[in-house]
């Protein structure tokens, strides 16, 4: 069947998407789940890899690419190329996360595609950078965490460097490349032209670490881990009531006095250890162990209520059922319903933004391997017979 945008935002544009693993397919769901015609160009079966992501028939990849199309070629074919940059031609968009050499090699860098499409968006993810001492190093999300300084401050002090518990220089480096995309589309409004944008793993991460590089950079601080706690604002942080644990966060000194108001203890407000910043930071090992003594004398949910009424965020800590059990998760109503044609019902996590008028949805569910290869070579013109030449040499 023909392209089912997911939104009327983005409908009018197609992105030919030659990325694997994450970073680059996290991209292309971002504009497919608002629309864009996204073609996801994989290699033919007999010539797949491992599959990533769990294989193509796992969540984690059902939940990456729902939404595109796919088609399979064959790119170590000069017909697979040739039929690659017919399909380029007419595209606006193209997604890819080679290693930066090798999009050369084959004649599908930027330079040699804007020939025949000056108003190209070519979009590039890698691990370290297109240019550099490591830019031809492989790229993981976890070297990229460790190197970009989130492995660093993330844990506690005695346990050593801690990744985060989902890759977040992955996906964050595809977010990243989303926008940069939509913000090249926006520009070839007023100049007619596309472009090359580039972003990496690496400069994800940096970026992601935001007030923590201007700890460095401009108060000269080197940050350490500080576990469940906010590095420079206490009490912001994990804390134990009767029944389990949960989050507090106080911030500014309104609201440290109310919290103070709330915990039975008004003396911590004129107490020479707690009643600024900089002593509660000092002293945040007594003040934290003088809090948690006073919440274990009641339930979570008599402090959540009392501290949120009170002005002072407070929250559960949920897992993954427990999330989705949340009613305010519910009413934003972040989970789609989509059916596979291959594996039935799927419930899906949906877009984080609401637009009013054109609404983001789950159209299709992931494709498989080439399903769509046919329907779309036949969008660019080629016959029956040429379908079936190329399929019975190998091309897709």
């Amino acid at each position: 069947m023909p392209h089912m945008p997911a939104s009327s935002a983005l409908q009018r544009f197609r992105v030919v998407d030659l990325t694997q693993v994450r970073a680059g397919p996290t991209a292309c769901r971002q504009l497919a789940d608002w629309g864009a015609d996204v073609i996801q160009v994989q290699m033919p079966e007999h010539m797949r890899g491992d599959d990533t992501l769990g294989g193509q028939e796992g969540s984690d990849y059902q939940y990456t690419h729902r939404n595109k199309r796919s088609i399979t070629l064959n790119l170590k074919e000069a017909e697979g190329i040739s039929v690659l940059k017919r399909l380029i031609a007419g595209a606006d968009v193209v997604v890819e996360n080679f290693r930066p050499d090798v999009k050369f090699r084959l004649g599908i860098d930027y330079e040699s595609l804007r020939v025949d499409n000056p108003r190209l968006v070519y979009a590039s993810i890698s691990g370290f950078g297109q240019s550099g001492p490591l830019a031809g190093r492989p790229g993981f999300d976890q070297i990229a965490q460790g190197m970009g300084g989130l492995m660093s401050v993330t844990g506690l002090a005695e346990q050593g460097p801690m990744r985060v518990g989902i890759p977040i220089a992955d996906l964050c480096a595809g977010i990243f490349a989303a926008q940069g995309i939509l913000v090249a589309l926006l520009e070839r409004e007023s100049s007619g032209k596309g472009q090359w944008l580039h972003t990496s793993l690496l400069e994800s991460m940096v970026y992601m670490m935001d007030f923590q590089t201007s700890r460095w950079l401009i108060d000269g601080e080197i940050a350490t881990q500080a576990g469940n706690f906010h590095p420079t604002s206490i009490p912001t942080g994990v804390y134990k009531a009767r029944d389990g644990y949960m989050n507090i966060a106080v911030f500014g000194s309104k609201i440290w006095e109310r919290f103070c108001d709330i915990m039975g203890a008004p003396e911590w407000v004129s107490d020479e250890r707690y009643k600024d910043k900089k002593g509660r930071s000092v002293n945040r090992d007594s003040l934290n162990a003088e809090i948690n003594r006073r919440l274990a004398e009641q339930d979570r949910a008599y402090w959540i209520e009392r501290m949120n009424a009170g002005g002072v965020a407070c929250g559960h800590i949920s897992n993954m059922k427990e999330v989705f059990e949340e009613p305010q998760i519910q009413h934003l109503d972040m989970v789609k319903d989509v059916v596979s044609t291959h594996l039935g019902a799927q419930r899906l996590v949906g877009q984080p933004m609401q637009l009013q008028r054109t609404p983001s949805t789950i159209a299709r569910a992931a494709p498989r391997r080439g399903e769509h290869t046919e329907e779309v070579l036949g969008e660019l013109g080629l016959s029956a017979a040429d379908l079936a030449r190329m399929k019975s040499t190998g091309v897709y």
